[in-house]
């Protein structure tokens, strides 16, 4: 969430940075500050009458050890307590009407963001590794799948309906492995403490994360509870501090969780892809950090850089891209996506999006530090996927597949496959 006092004085500022992330602004700025006018008026108000309740407060005990009739304050500390009452019932009204206009604003891009429409004029960073050459036509992961008895998706259809995925024997185990596999690299060898969060999520925290309420057709809601299945790791994880102030001691705090993701839009009409390209649920490990802004940017250059080590160790080619003004998510105020390449789809697929929000999922869920100083500060919140399993998944049935149709994995993963990498019939 914005904060207020920025849009209240630089409210050109504001609109320039929205402007800068295409279409129109949700709401009408005037409008806005001539609540928040209304609100800061209504507060002066209620200081003022709180002040002068606790002056004659203090004048009916002075007057009262000299023995005096306070009877005609009394009737006036009566009249300051119901002009509160009326007011100070105002205010929460007053309050809930300019959280729900800001609650619909998206964050500001970072300075150091281009500007551009759509994932067409997103810049490409950097690239790892070179993509593999075969001496055959190399094979979608559908049809490896099928054929090696790793994936079946008619009968996932059958359980759940289109965009679901049944993992079968060795496939099961990749799956499971490769979780263990990511969980292990971020916790040994990256700082990043292991959390097992639930997967059914309350409304504050989705709101926190800035899920709701822009973007609540795409969830999972359960009809009988006010309950939303994860979409990703990142809402619970980053709601974990919610409604806390940190010592400046413990920052950075390094966290990361698997959690199955689930999200509606998969299914969207024209958005159907062969196979687990864009499914309704898949496995993600995510990485969260709270840290200090002054170091937040800093943070989320190394959270890119743990993301990569997984394509590295896994010898998968990959770009890292950054995203533009027009193609980045509600709440990131800088996002750099990571694409790794498949072979069977001779295309490059996002394996792994990391953003730094800054303070504007910390504002949504009210997650602050006390500075050395004394002051309560919002933390920032960094997300980053590391990595999303559906897609790596596919990049290593395309990348490691062999002209007999068989799999053979990389080394790396031989220990939690115990000691079977290369998958046949």
């Amino acid at each position: 969430m914005l904060d207020i006092k920025l849009i209240r004085e630089k409210p050109d500022f504001v609109r320039e940075r929205l402007a800068t992330r295409g279409g129109k602004t949700p709401l009408d700025f005037k409008v806005l500050c001539g609540l928040d006018a209304e609100k800061r008026k209504l507060q002066f108000e209620i200081d003022d009458l709180r002040a002068r309740r606790n002056d004659l407060s203090k004048d009916i005990g002075k007057r009262r050890a000299m023995g005096e009739d306070v009877s005609a304050i009394t009737e006036e500390v009566k009249s300051v307590n119901a002009k509160l009452q009326v007011l100070e019932n105002r205010l929460p009204e007053e309050d809930m009407r300019i959280t729900g206009w800001l609650l619909e604003l998206p964050n500001l891009p970072h300075t150091s963001v281009p500007v551009g429409k759509d994932s067409a004029d997103n810049p490409e960073v950097r690239r790892w590794g070179k993509p593999p050459k075969f001496a055959f036509q190399p094979k979608p992961h559908w049809e490896i799948g099928e054929k090696l008895g790793i994936l079946d998706f008619p009968r996932a259809t059958k359980i759940s309906g289109s965009g679901f995925i049944l993992y079968k024997g060795a496939g099961a185990r990749l799956e499971r492995g490769l979780i263990n596999f990511l969980l292990d690299l971020h916790t040994r060898e990256h700082g990043f403490t292991e959390v097992f969060p639930p997967f059914l999520i309350n409304r504050n925290a989705m709101i926190g994360t800035g899920q709701l309420p822009k973007f609540e057709e795409d969830m999972y809601r359960l009809r009988d509870d006010d309950l939303y299945l994860a979409p990703t790791a990142e809402v619970p994880v980053a709601n974990i501090h919610r409604e806390e102030i940190l010592r400046e001691d413990q920052l950075p705090i390094y966290y990361c969780a698997y959690t199955p993701c689930f999200r509606r839009e998969a299914g969207a009409a024209g958005k159907e892809t062969r196979g687990m390209i864009r499914v309704h649920q898949f496995d993600k490990v995510e990485m969260i950090k709270y840290t200090k802004p002054e170091t937040s940017y800093d943070e989320l250059e190394k959270m890119v850089a743990n993301a990569e080590r997984v394509l590295q160790l896994l010898g998968l080619h990959y770009r890292v891209v950054l995203l533009c003004t027009g193609d980045m998510g509600f709440a990131s105020a800088k996002t750099y996506d990571i694409e790794v390449w498949a072979p069977g789809q001779n295309a490059y697929l996002e394996v792994s999006s990391c953003s730094n929000c800054e303070d504007f999922q910390a504002r949504r869920a009210n997650i602050k530090f006390k500075g050395a100083d004394g002051k309560n500060r919002f933390v920032h919140i960094l997300n980053g996927s590391g990595t999303a399993l559906a897609r790596l998944y596919v990049a290593l049935l395309e990348t490691y597949q062999q002209a007999d149709g068989s799999v053979k994995l990389p080394e790396v993963l031989a220990p939690y496959m115990d000691g079977v990498i290369h998958i046949h019939l």
